[in-house]
């Protein structure tokens, strides 16, 4: 039933998208806003995105798993503003029935990493985000954010930092020694296959596997350990014809109970 929810959640995204945000009735489930920040010795802006979800839901990572909803950004009615970067802390691994989501309940805080056009200056910030809340049924939000970042500010707000804190590891501070990866023929696509040479991160891994297609899907993955060695695999699905996975350009990132390593590119296997 949870599943058949989902579906029909997905299938009435173009209908909320085209009411006033008032009409939504989960709008009350989230609560969206900027945490202004401190902008940087190097002339960028940290600031932060504060989600708040109600008692029991959830919004998900930028990969958000087989049963989630992918966030998007639009920051185009902004002024004095070069590029955003969303700065992703560790998210949680959620079960549905059998169906994999990644992501975050309660309260979360993404960092947000400004580049201003001119960093003397202050920054008007302006957002419009499409992302999915979850209980038993996931629907679509449309949400307007927006925030005036002061160039003078420099007091580093506490709830940014921690979210700063919360990164995944890189690969040299997870000990990664070695990543090779293998991708082999499929009747529907491609198996991938990666070989993790780590300290386990805690707990029952999950690896997720992310590559910069954009008609390229990548299933959840199943994994196992074997000595010092992780593996992980999972099925590569193209939409778009043919495929060519740059090993170099995959992201790989282990999701443990401890923490999590973020891992970029793997050798041949």
């Amino acid at each position: 039933m949870k599943s058949l929810l989902i579906s029909l959640a997905l299938a009435a995204a173009p209908f909320f998208a085209a009411l006033p945000a008032q009409a939504n009735p989960y709008a009350a489930y989230l609560d969206a806003k900027v945490l202004p920040g401190w902008r940087d010795r190097d002339g960028h802006h940290m600031a932060g995105l504060e989600l708040t979800l109600a008692p029991g839901w959830k919004t998900y990572w930028r990969s958000p798993g087989s049963a989630g909803i992918p966030p998007s950004f639009n920051w185009s009615g902004s002024t004095n503003l070069a590029g955003v970067e969303v700065v992703w802390p560790r998210p949680h691994v959620f079960d549905l029935e059998g169906l994999r989501s990644i992501g975050y309940k309660d309260r979360v805080v993404l960092p947000l990493r400004i580049t201003p056009k001119d960093d003397s200056k202050a920054v008007s910030l302006n957002g419009d985000i499409q992302i999915g809340i979850c209980e038993t049924v996931c629907v679509p939000m449309d949400v307007h954010v927006s925030a005036e970042l002061d160039a003078n500010e420099t007091h580093r707000a506490p709830a940014i930092a921690a979210a700063l804190a919360a990164r995944p590891y890189s690969a040299s501070e997870g000990k990664l020694r070695k990543a090779t990866c293998k991708l082999s023929p499929a009747r529907d696509g491609l198996d991938l296959e990666a070989r993790l040479d780590m300290p386990s991160a805690g707990g029952d891994e999950v690896t997720v596997f992310e590559t910069a297609l954009p008609d390229v899907m990548i299933s959840d993955t199943t994994s196992h350990r074997e000595g010092n060695t992780l593996i992980s695999r999972a099925k590569v699905i193209s939409y778009g014809g043919p495929v060519v996975i740059d090993r170099s350009r995959i992201r790989i990132t282990v999701l443990g109970d401890s923490y999590a390593v973020e891992i970029t590119g793997c050798d041949a296997n």
